[in-house]
């Protein structure tokens, strides 16, 4: 694990831009009707942007605060975007964006110290 989160840290922004590219990709391609995936739109919301915050909240760089509020901001982005691309945009889907964005960091905070407790 301290291998992997490691890794993690090292690589954190070309994680976390190949995660937001992922993330807008799938939330701007225009469909017909929602994929039926297990656990409802919100949870792969809360999810996903829980992920992108993961790289971010381990290696923690001095702006880290202000990349939090860029993907917020870029969550809200993308919900007023959807209506035009045959897509909801939904205040729920950015609620459940933030929540996914504080757990991430919450699990990235927990994660550091139960296992790289000296190797900040």
């Amino acid at each position: 694990m301290v291998a992997l989160l490691t890794l993690i840290r090292r690589h954190w922004v070309s994680l976390t831009i190949f995660i937001l590219t992922l993330i807008t990709i799938l939330s701007l391609r225009p469909l017909d009707k929602l994929p039926p995936f297990p656990g409802g739109d919100k949870l792969h919301h809360f999810i996903a942007y829980g992920v992108l915050m993961l790289p971010t909240a381990l290696r923690k760089p001095d702006n880290w605060l202000i990349i939090a509020l860029g993907f917020i901001a870029w969550s809200g982005m993308i919900e007023l975007l959807q209506p035009y691309i045959n897509r909801y945009g939904e205040l729920q889907d950015l609620l459940a964006n933030v929540m996914g964005l504080l757990v991430g960091w919450i699990m990235a905070e927990l994660l550091q110290r139960i296992f790289l407790k000296g190797n900040n």
